[in-house]
């Protein structure tokens, strides 16, 4: 039998352990509080980031409004402001979704598209008409969604439509869902979103013309709704840039470069120099991608900071370069420089095209031996192209740097010729690397070409002294003419994923990216 204080020590055990289970129980719900009201800080510190900075933004548009800006820099400033509130936006959304039962009677009704535009209806219905308890579905009706759509000098409308269907016996009413839209609930279809950037950012044309534009094909669309479109779009494309970058910092080598363009700082009407640097793969490399970033300066930090340096964890590979100082930090936390013969080669050119130098038309004569033999093994591997270049290469080089070390001391200081000969004297380890690595290219030329079509844009552009319409710039430049090295058609690119983004899990974007994608087969 079972005595008392037998029942008793029984009974203090089990309240000991019942204590001792609620006491661990209320600590993990302590942490669990803990770290919800951390997260709840943080993104309400984001939150009134952002709406500060949106606060800024609407302050400049009215101030602008009163500053003696032409007609063109007005424009490009308003279109950039709006921008970057829509973004603003967007952000803010994503970062605090609206409270359960929200009314959205409260958002402005939007108004009919124009009735004589065609339209053509995409139907969704149920697959399957059967109702679970085995009635046979009745359809009661429908509701129609409309979506703008454009194809160059024509408005097109899209009509989606949904049945109703019902059951008579269990009243359950069914409807085939709409695909997700990466703008919600908006008007646009993702072909007119593509048309948008690509006109903007591939075909350098500001809103403002792009409204001209879409009212001579029959709908005016105010260059503000272009702008709110501009600025969503650049939010839900950024993690694919992100993968991008990413899946770039992966290769071993890679270019880089950087091109000056304006920024407006509204407040005094005057325009500062910021800079777009580029950073590609090579044209050795199968992966063919190029990223664009926008900085403010040409300070050193900002390749420093897309590289990921200093740290264990960044980029240490060889950096084909012009001679540039912004660059030279990186040598030293384990970046390789790999200098541009092409840089080398321009300013023995000049003295030749300048000043019928005899100096210069010798330096050039070497550089087309050294030339020739790269177009000969360019679609080699790369071990024959190192094998053939220390064949051949190496000892065209080194007569060289013997040529140029004796006319170094025949040349007066001060003059142009001796800037040329110290420039490639000064570099020749970084400029002849490419010689004992088939992998490194001869020159900087393949990352040139990829900013030559930015450089044609520049008068089109106008950052409304926010990084945040450069970086949106810069964002779509890279997935636009990263679809470009790949062989694609930026518009079919931009369309296709703006069409699957939405519903592309976050763990497979990569599969959106140039140079993975591939076309979708067009059906009978």
């Amino acid at each position: 039998m079972i005595n008392a204080t037998h029942l008793d020590q029984l009974n203090a055990q089990q309240l000991r352990e019942t204590v001792l289970s609620l006491i661990e129980t209320m600590a993990n719900q302590s942490a669990v509080i803990e770290r919800n009201d951390r997260e709840i800080a943080f993104k309400q510190a984001f939150i009134d980031k952002l709406t500060h900075e949106m606060a800024v933004l609407k302050r400049l548009k009215f101030a602008a409004q009163s500053e003696a800006y032409n007609a063109e820099q007005k424009s490009l400033l308003e279109d950039a402001i709006d921008t970057d509130l829509a973004a603003l936006a967007a952000e803010i959304e994503q970062a605090a979704p609206p409270a359960q039962g929200q009314d959205d009677k409260q958002k402005p009704k939007r108004q009919p598209l124009p009735g004589n535009l065609p339209r053509r209806e995409i139907h969704h219905e149920p697959e399957n008409t059967l109702c679970a308890c085995g009635c046979q579905l009745r359809r009661i009706g429908q509701d129609v969604a409309e979506k703008l759509d454009y194809q160059p000098g024509v408005f097109t409308v899209e009509r989606h439509i949904r049945g109703k269907w019902v059951c008579a016996k269990c009243e359950t009413l069914i409807q085939a869902s709409v695909p997700a839209h990466v703008i919600d609930k908006g008007i646009p279809t993702a072909g007119l979103l593509a048309q948008v950037l690509v006109a903007k950012y591939a075909d350098h044309l500001p809103l403002y013309r792009q409204e001209g534009i879409f009212a001579r094909a029959g709908l005016a669309l105010p260059r503000s709704t272009l702008a709110q479109w501009v600025g969503q779009c650049g939010v839900q494309l950024q993690p694919l840039v992100d993968a991008l970058r990413a899946e770039l910092l992966e290769h071993s080598v890679l270019h880089a470069d950087e091109t000056p363009v304006a920024m407006l700082k509204p407040g005094n009407g005057k325009t500062h120099r910021a800079y777009l640097w580029s950073y590609c793969t090579t044209s050795y490399n199968d992966t063919r991608a190029v990223v664009f970033d926008f900085a403010d300066s040409r300070a050193g930090q900002h390749c420093r900071d897309f590289l990921g340096l200093p740290g264990e964890n960044g980029w240490h590979g060889s950096l084909v370069c012009d001679d540039f100082s912004g660059y030279k930090a990186c040598f030293e936390m384990g970046v390789t420089e790999a200098g541009c013969l092409a840089h080398a080669r321009r300013k023995f050119h000049e003295l030749w095209a300048n000043h019928q130098s005899t100096i210069g038309e010798r330096a050039l004569r070497f550089f087309i031996q050294l030339y020739d033999i790269e177009r000969e093994v360019h679609e080699m591997d790369a071990a024959q192209r190192r094998r053939i270049r220390r064949q051949r290469s190496l000892p065209v080089a080194d007569a060289m740097h013997l040529w140029l070390t004796e006319q170094r001391k025949k040349v007066p200081e001060g003059s142009a010729t001796i800037k040329a000969i110290d420039y490639s004297l000064g570099r020749w380890q970084a400029l002849t690397r490419y010689i004992d690595d088939g992998e490194l290219p001869a020159d900087n030329n393949w990352v040139e070409n990829q900013i030559r079509p930015i450089a044609i844009g520049r008068n089109n552009w106008l950052f409304a002294g926010s990084l945040r319409a450069g970086k949106r710039a810069a964002a779509v430049m890279s997935l636009v003419h990263s679809a470009r090295l790949n062989g694609h058609d930026p518009y079919a690119y931009l369309k296709d994923i703006l069409e699957r983004l939405p519903t592309q899990p976050a763990s497979r974007v990569e599969e959106l990216l140039p140079h993975r994608w591939q076309a979708p087969h067009a059906t009978a």
